[in-house]
């Protein structure tokens, strides 16, 4: 029977940000940047990114997991914690604000946990007592936050890298573009990243250390209890008696539910599934080195930990023949009031266990909380104001940001076919809105038509406005304002990453006319960052499978000196019979991936479609323009 959880809170809304006011109170080494409730950052009280001359090192996530990420902030580890609402991700101007507020020339490593959820069927054995499950898992969103918040910042001036930890060794080896999650053993991947921030290293080199740190970890939990949201009821999902493996740190049904069982099996077990040979999920054999953390995920006591502690170390030593040189426990990532524990495994070595020694200021490695007490929080950083080649702009300021208006009184050449290849492209969504909605209700959630019309009719009339249609990049940056904020959700964010990476590419050219081979070279930077950050490729039915072969023709026909608009509409049609091809493709990203193969098959990929449709419709424009119908 569900029941009303017990909370000391006030208003449940409010939870994160009366968090945060009370660690700062707590921790005179930390600050917060003053934006609530939008922008939640804390940040090292000592550090400013005017100044700062060490690479930044950045994580974050959804609350609910603390200390995870804020506690971790402090000299010698974390610089800046990005932090979203209960089990959501922060936003991208949160992040922004927090790369903006602690990088230095030195440059900002993100690092970002992958957290899965439902999404295809498997089995998972619980040895012990015969009892077996069915699970699926999804990529979520945390990567395409993050992903967009470091093109941005890139095009910004900032040097920026991430890392992608996922340690979960529960569920099987991934396929398609869904990753493992990533669990306690972030927190090992910050601390050396953090201490190698400290001792000097570059950019690319405190980068490549948490890689190797990121690589050498797996974790699996148990969980006695599901976990209870602020003003939410609990719930009775494991029942009496039962015990849940492998279950997420968003509280996600897990691999097994099974009959409570003794630490000492618990622990034999999870061991044995971390360090299992035949999925290879750490790089751990006999005689190696480790480090092990035992975690609770917020309800545990620290009885339970020690003894978890006492009875793993012993079987890694006996059974699995490892020597364990350091031993973590405590609560580093919880799940608000879950009762259970969840055990890392790391292979170590001499430089890992240096950066895990490093000395860290940081309030839950643990350390102490002396020093001189500055102000609790700080002003947002303002971002930087775009100024237009032809400085034909005016600035407003609009309550903390400053807007550029900048569409030119008068419009050259280029600025003409810019401005018609736009409005046929936005026209040409909006015209498809119907078509897309009933092909996203037979592949999706039906409303990727709707999604697009919204960005279309925003980039229509910010045009009126506030384009800089005389210059591309700017132009270009623009529109991807415009969909951020109009368009929201997954696609939102997509094309925002597209707009992005195409402005930083066409931004590198110091000429005022923008070529055909530069606006392919834009067209080509823009699909790889969709790649890198979305995770799909050619043939996951996704727009992808539009914009690949359209970049295919496009630089064909250019390298072999075609008409540059000639090339321009053969590339359309080839996306449009890419767009069309996806009807024989199987879904591995988005909802469509839930959808039976012969249930897809009956319609093409509403993304795909989408942009073959705008993509071609701006051809068609620019042909029109350019050499007449």
């Amino acid at each position: 029977m569900a029941f009303q959880a017990k909370k000391l809170i006030n208003d449940p809304n409010d939870v994160v940000t009366e968090f945060i006011e009370g660690l700062v109170e707590t921790y005179p080494g930390l600050q917060y940047l003053d934006g609530f409730p939008q922008v939640k950052v804390v940040l090292r009280a000592d550090v400013s990114g005017a100044t700062y001359n060490k690479v930044a090192v950045i994580s974050g996530g959804g609350s609910g997991h603390e200390p995870a990420h804020s506690g971790f902030v402090g000299e010698g580890m974390l610089t800046a914690a990005i932090c979203g609402d209960v089990f959501a991700s922060p936003s991208v101007d949160s992040i922004l604000a927090g790369v903006r507020a602690v990088t230095g020339p030195m440059g900002a490593l993100l690092i970002v946990t992958v957290s899965c959820r439902l999404n295809w069927l498997d089995s998972w054995k619980f040895t012990e007592s015969g009892c077996s499950a069915m699970f699926l898992y999804n990529y979520t969103g945390d990567r395409l936050n993050f992903g967009l918040a470091a093109e941005e910042a890139k095009s910004e001036g900032y040097k920026v890298e991430i890392v992608i930890v996922g340690d979960d060794c529960a569920l099987p080896p991934p396929r398609g573009i869904a990753g493992r999650r990533g669990l306690a053993g972030t927190i090992l991947v910050d601390k050396v990243a953090g201490a190698a921030a400290a001792a000097g290293l570059s950019l690319v080199d405190v980068a490549a250390e948490a890689r190797r740190a990121s690589e050498m970890i797996g974790t699996m939990g148990v969980a006695l209890t599901v976990c209870t949201l602020p003003g939410q009821v609990t719930s009775d999902r494991l029942g009496p008696g039962k015990m849940e493996l492998g279950l997420g740190i968003h509280g996600e049904p897990g691999a097994a539910v099974v009959d409570l069982q003794s630490v000492d099996v618990v622990v034999s077990h999870v061991l044995k599934q971390i360090l299992s040979p035949e999925t290879n999920y750490v790089p751990i054999t006999r005689g190696n080195r480790v480090v092990l953390m035992i975690n609770g995920l917020g309800a545990t006591p620290a009885m339970e930990l020690m003894i978890a502690a006492g009875k793993a170390v012993p079987r890694l030593q006996l059974e699995h023949g490892l020597a364990v040189d350091r031993v973590y426990t405590g609560s580093f990532v919880t799940s608000l009031n879950m009762a259970g524990f969840s055990i890392s495994v790391m292979k170590a070595d001499q430089a890992i266990l240096q950066r895990l020694d490093a000395a860290t200021k940081a309030p839950y490695w643990p350390v102490g909380v002396d020093g001189n007490r500055p102000a609790a929080k700080i002003p947002v950083p303002m971002p930087p104001c775009h100024s237009t080649k032809s400085d034909e702009g005016l600035l407003l300021h609009h309550s903390n940001y400053i807007v550029s208006l900048s569409r030119p009184q008068m419009l050259n050449g280029q600025g003409c076919i810019l401005e018609v290849a736009i409005e046929a492209a936005a026209n040409a969504v909006i015209n498809l809105r119907d078509r897309l909605n009933e092909w996203d209700s037979i592949a999706g959630d039906g409303d990727c038509g709707s999604t697009m019309f919204r960005g279309a009719t925003a980039i229509l009339e910010d045009m009126k406005n506030f384009y800089p249609l005389n210059d591309p990049a700017e132009t270009v940056n623009e529109i991807g304002s415009s969909i951020r904020r109009a368009m929201g959700g997954t696609s939102g964010i997509i094309y925002d990453i597209f707009c992005k990476a195409a402005y930083a590419q066409l931004k590198a050219n110091t000429k005022t006319v923008v070529t055909a081979k530069q606006w392919k070279d834009a067209l080509e930077a823009s699909i790889a960052a969709v790649s890198k950050y979305g995770g799909a490729s050619a043939g996951y039915r996704t727009m992808l499978d539009a914009l690949i072969p359209a970049l295919a023709v496009l630089q064909e026909r250019l390298e072999a000196e075609e008409n540059p608009v000639t090339a321009f509409v053969l590339s359309s049609e080839a996306a449009l019979v890419g767009a069309e091809s996806t009807k024989q493709m199987q879904a591995q990203a988005g909802r469509s991936s839930y959808v039976p193969g012969e249930i897809l098959a009956s319609v093409p990929d509403p993304g795909a479609m989408a942009a073959a449709s705008w993509y071609q419709a701006a051809a068609l424009a620019v042909k029109g323009k350019c050499m007449g119908s």
